[in-house]
């Protein structure tokens, strides 16, 4: 479903769900970047809206610190920028670039050039967006994203982060489908949230079948990032 190279947009099914599309872009740049560094971009905006990146919880997703590098952008056109520089570099396995709001800046035009700059360096870039409406672009697909409760560990710890996650446009023409997955951070890698799916041919990212949320527990998505008092 994803490919290992291309763009791919996520869009926040609310605004308050802008934690969460980026906890996904992060867990999808993990899976596609395949060991390499991951890039990821912050604009400012979403950082004073969701909260800055917060170490510890990075670390819970799988995240290491040595493969991946932290940016922050002002301005979207700089977001834009710092991701075409990255994605030009083979080293760069993946790129994230989280935005928050309406723009100009993201037109059909910037896509492409994200679009020729993951091409021509091999890696895959996800768009994290919260606050804007989805749009057309270049995007190989384009998400919906939303936190879904998570399921609770033995002693009612928090469970996993799980996610639902709506297809609402692939050029291969798969059909619109949500799906409720959960990460696994040990494996680094989306599991069916009832039972450990085996990954799809060609992708990077295994999709579970569409299954009601847990009554319980909140998405642990939230503890890699810091919120603002």
């Amino acid at each position: 479903m994803f490919a290992a190279q291309g763009l791919h947009d996520l869009y926040a099914a609310a605004p308050g769900d802008a934690v969460a599309v980026n906890a996904f872009g992060l867990g999808l740049a993990v899976e596609a970047a395949r060991g390499r560094p991951v890039v990821w971009a912050v604009h400012e905006a979403m950082s004073q809206e969701a909260g800055r990146p917060y170490a510890p919880g990075l670390s819970e997703m799988g995240l290491r610190p040595l493969n991946l590098l932290l940016v922050r952008a002002r301005d979207v056109r700089a977001l834009l920028a710092a991701g075409e520089d990255a994605l030009r570099s083979p080293s760069v396995g993946a790129v994230v670039l989280s935005a928050w709001g309406e723009a100009k800046a993201m037109s059909l035009t910037a896509s492409r050039r994200l679009l020729l700059a993951a091409q021509a360096g091999g890696g895959a870039v996800f768009l994290a967006r919260a606050g804007a409406e989805p749009a057309p672009s270049a995007a190989e697909t384009r998400w919906s994203v939303q936190a879904v409760a998570s399921t609770p560990l033995e002693g009612d710890a928090p469970g996993r982060p799980a996610f639902s996650a709506t297809l609402l446009r692939h050029r291969g023409g798969v059909a619109p489908r949500t799906w409720i997955m959960e990460w696994d951070c040990e494996r680094r890698m989306f599991v069916d949230r009832n039972a450990e799916a085996a990954p799809l041919s060609g992708g990077v990212v295994s999709l579970a079948a569409q299954r009601p949320a847990g009554a319980r527990g909140a998405g642990a998505s939230d503890d890699a990032f810091r919120r603002r008092a």
